[in-house]
């Protein structure tokens, strides 16, 4: 177990994301489902916070990797979904956890543009930039878990503002700068993600709902998850990476979006038949690639000629 930690590398907490999230999206098909999802993130989280406490050195260094360091606050997205799994069991537990993660994300925004935005470097912007910035509507999304879409709304709206501002910027880095190592490829991925959670955000954390919104962040989500799904194939043929924890969430967070989404224009009798298609393609893709990404990391955990890059 010593040197599984010692190996374990720090962009698993996107993996620990995914799979909290994945729980979510198979929730319809049985709580068990989800529980299984939500156990296999919570052993992720434990095992992370252990290397954290026991090689704290190590971790600071690898955060000066700035795909690592963009990667990173996928823990406290993680933590902020996980609460969400404890509340049934102790409520008072649960928000703290939620309340943590909340403040771990404002915390680790600070840190990153301090490090990273005042010290602007146009090749040390990556896809994965979007998880610091938008990756706080997760809280929007677990907000009404724990009655405060009132906050859950403020980090919709700052969410998204965000992602419009940094879309132009991440844009020329990946289509005109170009130059990304191939160990950072799979962060292209994440292209898919932003749109799909401040959609998901926007489902949970407004009890009354905007359709011109709705259809713009639909249009930004399945545009962008088109795309990368044309990119897919061959990135998927690259070698193991951390990184490939950046396929996860993006795939997982696409297919609830839309699957709120379907399910918001059934209540309001606005179905679009289409959609529960879409859904269906959408889930199973998620489900596959996580399952992929945890065996490949699983593999390489207990392998002992494979080293992190």
């Amino acid at each position: 177990m010593g040197q599984i930690i010692k190996k374990l590398p720090i962009p698993i907490v996107g993996l620990m994301l995914a799979l909290a999230a994945t729980g979510n999206l198979v929730l319809s098909y049985g709580n068990i489902y989800r529980n299984i999802f939500g156990i296999l993130s919570g052993i992720i989280l434990v095992l992370v916070l252990i290397k954290i406490i026991k090689y704290p050195k190590e971790v600071a260094e690898s955060l000066d990797n700035p795909v690592v360091a963009s990667v990173f606050p996928t823990l406290s997205m993680g933590i902020m979904l996980l609460s969400a799994y404890v509340k049934p069991l102790a409520a008072t537990l649960a928000f703290g956890m939620w309340i943590i993660g909340l403040i771990l994300h404002v915390l680790l925004i600070i840190n990153f543009t301090k490090k990273y935005i005042i010290n602007f470097n146009i090749k040390k912007v990556f896809p994965s930039w979007f998880i610091v910035y938008v990756g706080i509507v997760a809280g929007s999304v677990t907000a009404p878990v724990f009655s405060m879409v009132n906050i859950g709304q403020i980090l919709f709206w700052f969410g998204f503002i965000s992602y419009l501002i940094l879309l132009p910027i991440i844009l020329k880095r990946v289509l005109k700068v170009k130059e990304i190592p191939e160990p950072a490829l799979p962060t292209i991925v994440i292209f898919s993600a932003p749109a799909s959670l401040c959609l998901a955000g926007y489902m949970n954390s407004f009890p009354e709902k905007n359709i011109l919104i709705i259809w713009l962040l639909v249009a930004l989500s399945q545009f962008t998850l088109l795309c990368i799904l044309s990119q897919l194939p061959k990135l998927l043929k690259l070698k193991f990476y951390p990184s490939y924890s950046a396929f996860t969430f993006p795939l997982v967070i696409s297919a609830i979006s839309i699957k709120l989404t379907n399910g918001f224009l059934a209540n309001i009798g606005k179905p679009i038949a289409i959609l529960k298609y879409v859904v269906k393609f959408e889930e199973l893709l998620a489900v596959i690639i996580v399952l992929y990404v945890l065996f490949r990391y699983t593999s390489f955990l207990f392998s002992t000629n494979e080293t992190a890059k």
